[in-house]
């Protein structure tokens, strides 16, 4: 008897039927099995689907699992450094840590740009130090943005270099960005952001 496994793929569900082919006269085929598999797709999923693309649903809850990991990680560091801050009187329960009032849109990088030439107060200084504490910065060499999302590719390295070449901090470099109305988004080197806030 030839034993033959037949399957019928499609978009949202797989069926198959295991059968027993007759190869003489004195034998009878016969239908051993059937079942179907249904896999219920989202929209997304479907489209993915039928374009071709290979990311698996698995591997899109682990990015999101990934997501939500960081924000979490993100919200301690927060925590923790203003426990730090209070502990330390550079605030207080009542200190407004974001920006606020009018013409203040990045207030919070022109004291950053600021505080690497010329003393800040404490509590400017704390904020200073929360907007650090958002990045920890990267040590591998290369950081970049996907050439698919704008066509751009920022190169950890080149960052450095102009940082070294210039004599500048982070922040300073940020400023410079946001004041000539460039919106990019920029990852440091971990060694140039503990630099930042080293004595000169």
């Amino acid at each position: 008897m030839k034993k033959i496994l037949g399957l019928d793929l499609g978009v949202g569900s797989i069926g198959w039927a295991y059968i027993k082919q007759a190869e003489t006269k004195d034998e009878n085929s016969e239908i051993v099995r059937t079942g179907v598999r249904v896999n219920p797709l989202t929209v997304d999923e479907q489209t993915n689907f039928e374009k071709g693309k290979s990311i698996t649903t698995n591997a899109d809850r682990t990015l999101k699992r990934s997501m939500r990991r960081n924000l979490q990680r993100f919200k301690l560091r927060r925590e923790a450094l203003i426990d730090i801050l209070k502990e330390h009187h550079f605030i207080n329960d009542d200190t407004i840590l974001a920006e606020n009032g009018n013409r203040t849109t990045f207030q919070t990088y022109r004291l950053r740009a600021k505080a690497a030439t010329e003393e800040i107060s404490l509590e400017e200084f704390a904020r200073v130090l929360l907007m650090i504490n958002k990045k920890r910065g990267y040590k591998s060499s290369r950081k970049s943005k996907s050439a698919e999302e704008d066509g751009t590719i920022i190169d950890g390295m080149e960052v450095a270099k102009k940082l070294y070449e210039e004599n500048l901090t982070p922040g300073q470099y940020l400023f410079q960005l946001i004041s000539s109305d460039k919106n990019t988004k920029i990852d440091f080197y971990r060694s140039d952001l503990q630099n930042e806030l080293a004595p000169k």
